[in-house]
């Protein structure tokens, strides 16, 4: 298995033992594909759920351009949720997680079709 196996297989773990999700393995896989280099970054492969900036930037570069949400107050709303169904004492919210949750609860896997 190589770096990215890895990373796959500790983001499935922490969707099935910190947020209570069975993952879709394909679709995960495809999600961490989509994060790109960010994901082998310690800063950039985390969402830091603390920081109203860095939400927004989930917001604008993953909600709306990635998969074509319009803005409005839901895409924020579900942001919470994921932060929340991670945990928000959980120190390492890792991106791809963030955007798997986000993906499912807004219906767009097709979009990794």
């Amino acid at each position: 298995m190589g770096k990215r196996d890895d990373l796959i297989a500790k983001y499935a773990d922490d969707l099935k033992n910190k947020c209570g999700i069975t993952p879709d393995m394909d679709l995960l896989t495809k999600v961490t594909i989509g994060c790109g280099p960010a994901i082998y970054d310690d800063d950039a492969s985390t969402v830091a759920a603390t920081q109203d900036s860095e939400l927004e930037t989930v917001k604008e570069n993953f909600l709306i351009k990635k998969l074509a949400l319009r803005d409005s107050p839901e895409l924020m709303d579900a942001i919470n949720k994921a932060m929340e169904t991670y945990g928000r004492s959980e120190r390492n919210k890792y991106r791809a997680v963030v955007y798997y949750m986000l993906v499912k609860h807004f219906g767009k896997e097709s979009i990794y079709g």
